[in-house]
């Protein structure tokens, strides 16, 4: 399986002929889109899910599908049988790759902010994006898809959830609101300067490619 890293929250992963998208939102290159046999969107906000992007390719792909939470699929109002809602303990088979979904909620920014639903995927049993939480799945987890920066974190929480997942391999994404000088900081203290986790951490770029 190839991890392609697009803009912030977005990666596709690539399995044969396969092209799998997950959370295409507003700060991610429309491009990422081309070529995808499928779509997961782990929840509503825009740098996750932009709803007319997403109208758009199914417009200009029929055989294309999304899977996601109910709150996104009633937003995105698709034609029958093309958007598929999930939810916490689901198994479904996606673009020829099993893929099981883990968590129920978004992480909290505040308490005066409602909490809205956000589901996780484990791809293959290999990679998991959490979307907008910190949640463990209850099974091993090869590759990490690793919340670096959000609103609703501090970098301690990152560590911690760093640990509690305890992958082999952890790779940053929801970085798109970070500076390169905030890159380096937030980095280093997942890295050589922090106070050290379980599992080797690095940032690809936008467009860069590594083989799980």
């Amino acid at each position: 399986m190839e991890l392609t890293k697009h803009g912030h929250a977005c990666v596709v992963l690539g399995q044969g002929e396969h092209r799998l998208v997950i959370d295409p939102g507003a700060f991610t290159d429309p491009a990422a889109l081309d070529g995808a046999s499928a779509v997961l969107v782990t929840h509503e906000h825009p740098d996750h899910f932009e709803p007319q992007r997403l109208r758009a390719a199914l417009d200009a792909d029929p055989a294309l599908e999304i899977w996601t939470n109910r709150s996104v699929a009633e937003k995105l109002d698709a034609p029958a049988g093309r958007v598929h809602v999930v939810g916490h303990g689901d198994a479904v088979t996606v673009a020829g790759v099993e893929v099981q979904v883990h968590g129920e909620l978004h992480a909290e920014i505040h308490p005066d902010i409602p909490r809205i639903a956000n589901v996780g995927f484990l791809v293959g049993g290999v990679v998991f994006h959490p979307g907008d939480a910190f949640t463990v799945p209850d099974q091993p987890v090869a590759t990490l898809l690793l919340p670096l920066h959000a609103p609703w974190s501090r970098t301690a929480e990152v560590i911690d959830y760093v640990r509690a997942v305890d992958a082999d391999q952890a790779y940053a994404v929801h970085d798109g609101l970070l500076n390169d000088t905030g890159l380096g900081v937030v980095s280093g203290l997942l890295g050589e300067r922090g106070p050290g986790t379980p599992t080797p951490f690095s940032r690809l770029a936008p467009g860069d490619t590594v083989e799980l």
